[in-house]
């Protein structure tokens, strides 16, 4: 295929939702359907089978997602690049930084509860990205919001036009199928043996004697008359418009039965749109430019036992990416062979040799490539950086030994670099370096993993500081406040509270504080 052909085939997309409204499966169920994976794990009960987008133990112990992961999936002539992030609002800063390697989102919504927190955060970063949303209302199989109220408040609350491209028929136990609108088609659901699901598919116009006699009078009726009011009241789809971020495409099924999940796929490939222009600080790279370039979105170590090294989750940009080509590292300057160049699919890696904008490539990481880096064939750019997240909880580490030894400096150094905590030394230097975190869980994440990866069980001794700021320029603080310095040396001041940052703001005129370095 020609490098346009390649372009025009590929989608890279990610999953944003609140905690449990059903990524991991709707994530597994889109690779089953794919054929990438040929058994899905449940998720359900607080129990789960393994599945392949978390790959860490204390994912598959708790049933969470606590890192992002890549899979690359074939299906029906499209290269699906699925990134799969987090689940779990403490990680919100490594969906973030997901969301900046992605071309569209699909966001992922509880029927029985709507639009969360955790959704109105995500959906605004993809706003702030330009990145446009399709979504998919989950746990149609449960009692559910009644779908009129669910757009509603998909409008009311998030300023987008929602447009229903399939329409539920009934929710919990009467929960039947959905009907495609734009196919004319009814995907009608019925349980087997052993508690499976099969999906006959009738085609033709809704008030057709055949759907009458499938659904029941009453039900059809229903049908008929929600699918008027919606020709009624709301807006026919508009793809462009939907490019634009004015609308969105909505969807209804049931991840865990299976219902409507297919059907999704396909419009998800039809719709999304092909990889996009980057920004760059000179302007946007086009994917069709004869330059390779790619950046670093995500740093992981130690996926993979038998492997044990840090990766480098790389978002091609533009160009053709070819096994054993020379680029350069536009931070150190420095030409780099990649010989070992792997596609990922959750922690198991395959070597490639050719890969294409819109691809997301793992590369091993010697120390050298760090989040937001730029690697190309060309020279003189970068992207623009990645924000961080002002955290809220804050703990010196201790090697519980008592020993500072190579492997607890290794597992500090490379967790920081990874953004499971951020890292901060005090400024007397001491050995024990303060971790802080948004969230608790990122906490016991580090704890787990520098117990289980680099065997090295830590103490935490928390501190009373739950406010933090970057301090710009040369004005220092006029009262007795806690400075340290980030893995940049740049400083930083640590508040006990609002009451506490506020009162070194007035008594010091002309300090300049900020949430995220620039």
């Amino acid at each position: 295929m020609t490098l346009q052909e390649e372009i025009g085939r590929r989608r890279t997309v990610a999953i944003i939702s609140h905690p449990d409204a059903g990524k991991t499966t709707l994530t597994e169920k889109l690779l089953l359907y794919s054929g990438a994976i040929h058994s899905a794990g449940s998720v359900t009960g607080g129990k789960r089978a393994t599945t392949q987008s978390d790959w860490m133990g204390i994912e598959q112990q708790r049933g969470i997602s606590v890192s992002s992961s890549a899979m690359r999936v074939e299906y029906d002539g499209f290269l699906l690049n699925l990134l799969d992030t987090p689940g779990h609002q403490d990680f919100s800063e490594d969906t973030y930084r997901t969301l900046m390697a992605v071309d569209c989102a699909i966001m992922l919504l509880d029927a029985g509860r709507g639009v969360q927190e955790q959704t109105i955060k995500l959906f605004k970063v993809c706003r702030d990205r330009g990145i446009p949303i399709i979504t998919f209302i989950n746990k149609m199989d449960r009692p559910a919001l009644d779908p009129f109220e669910l757009l509603d408040n998909v409008e009311s609350v998030l300023g987008i036009t929602a447009v229903p491209l399939t329409w539920p028929i009934g929710d919990g136990p009467e929960f039947r199928g959905v009907y495609e609108r734009k196919g004319q088609r009814l995907h009608l659901f019925e349980r087997t043996v052993g508690g499976m699901y099969r999906a006959p598919v009738s085609v033709g116009s809704i008030h057709d004697t055949s759907f009458k006699d499938m659904l029941g009078e009453n039900k059809h009726k229903k049908l008929v008359e929600d699918l008027d009011l919606i020709e009624t009241v709301l807006p026919p789809f508009n793809h462009e418009e939907f490019l634009q971020e004015k609308c969105t495409p909505v969807f209804f099924g049931s991840a865990i039965t299976n219902f409507g999940v297919e059907n999704f796929l396909q419009q998800l490939l039809e719709y999304a749109p092909p990889p996009q222009p980057m920004p760059i600080s000179n302007g946007k790279m086009l994917p069709d430019s004869p330059i390779f370039s790619a950046f670093v979105y995500k740093v992981q170590a130690n996926m993979n036992k038998s492997h044990r090294d840090r990766i480098s989750f790389v978002r091609i940009m533009s160009g053709v990416f070819e096994r054993g080509m020379s680029i350069v590292h536009a931070n150190s300057g420095k030409e780099v062979k990649l010989n070992y160049p792997f596609q990922l699919f959750g922690q198991d890696r395959e070597i490639i040799d050719t890969a294409y904008p819109g691809d997301v490539i793992g590369l091993t990481n010697p120390g050298l490539f760090k989040v937001g880096d730029v690697i190309s064939t060309g020279t003189g750019f970068t992207i623009p950086q990645f924000p961080r997240f002002a955290p809220e909880i804050f703990a010196r580490v201790f090697p519980k030994s008592g020993t500072y030894s190579k492997s607890f400096r290794k597992g500090i150094e490379q967790l920081g670099e990874e953004g499971v905590v951020q890292i901060f030394t005090d400024k007397n230097g001491s050995p024990s370096p303060i971790v802080a975190v948004v969230g608790e869980l990122q906490l016991q994440v580090f704890t787990w993993r520098m117990e289980s990866e680099y065997n090295e069980v830590v103490k935490l001794d928390y501190l009373q500081f739950k406010r933090m700021r970057w301090l710009i320029g040369d004005v220092l603080p006029a009262t007795a406040v806690e400075l340290a310095y980030d893995e940049q040396q740049r400083p930083v001041i640590m508040f006990k509270n609002d009451w506490e940052m506020n009162y070194t703001i007035e008594r010091t005129p002309g300090i300049q504080l900020v949430e995220s370095p620039t």
